[in-house]
């Protein structure tokens, strides 16, 4: 069984009795090499843009797509495509060293969710990484895989349980009441199978732009039915006018 990895040891306080921040000045939480390919980039995107435009998940939280989770100042971070946070809030200070990445011992929890994308067969995304993930306390463990080079189908959802992760029958999240889906359509200017998240009733997370089309749509709807009525009511005026009443003068009495 996996066991949780705790964050590093302090002191019990200082002389002025607050305990100490750990020493992060010798961690290098970014080296500004570009290791991702286009498909995973703009897959990440997909996976964290609709988490802040949608009110299906409650404020706050943090969703980021290639950034460091630390757990221990002597080891390297362990860095997924892609992680969502609940009930966590980034510093006003983001550029200060101990807020630019996600130090396990800052936030007080890991990450609920982490979804790993399958570009290769040298990613561990099936070995050392669930390992770890389950380690740190990880509620989901998401692999997509959509070339199938690692699993037969393209999508797994695991679910921690006593340390160790169980495949989940489904693609549901329940813990953190989100779900995922694959699906086909345009995103930006490519169109492919997407990954992307849906709520507890299987509506799918819109972007931002799918949010704008929706919104324009909906008053163009209410454009139309404005003009039907007002156009039925002309009929209608029209009708009585033939009929020798004075539309106008029944109002004037009601």
């Amino acid at each position: 069984m996996a066991e949780a990895v705790l964050a590093p040891p302090v002191d019990p306080e200082t002389s002025d009795g607050a305990p100490p921040r750990p020493d992060v000045s010798h961690i290098i939480t970014e080296d500004d090499e570009p290791v991702d390919n286009l498909p995973s980039e703009k897959q990440q995107r997909l996976l964290v843009e609709p988490l802040y435009v949608s009110k299906a998940v409650p404020r706050p939280f943090l969703a980021a797509a290639n950034v460091g989770i630390f757990y221990a100042l002597t080891q390297p971070p362990i860095v997924p495509d892609m992680f969502l946070s609940l009930g966590v809030e980034v510093a006003d200070d983001w550029w200060a060293q101990e807020h630019r990445s996600y130090f396990l011992w800052e936030f007080g929890k890991p990450p609920d969710v982490v979804v790993e994308i399958v570009s290769n067969r040298r990613g561990g995304e099936t070995g050392r990484k669930v390992e770890r993930y389950a380690q740190l306390g990880v509620l989901y463990y998401v692999i997509f895989d959509p070339q199938q080079l690692l699993q037969s189908e393209p999508l797994r959802v695991y679910e921690l349980h006593v340390g160790e992760y169980q495949l989940r029958p489904d693609d549901a999240l329940p813990r953190v009441e989100l779900a995922l889906t694959l699906w086909e359509g345009a995103y930006e200017d490519k169109r492919d199978r997407w990954l992307r998240w849906c709520d507890v009733s299987g509506n799918i997370l819109p972007t931002g732009v799918e949010l704008a089309e929706q919104q324009r749509q909906r008053a163009e709807q209410e454009r139309q039915r404005a003009e039907q009525e007002r156009q039925r009511a002309e009929r209608l005026a029209l009708r009585l006018r033939e009929l020798g009443i004075d539309p106008d003068e029944d109002r004037a009495d009601a």
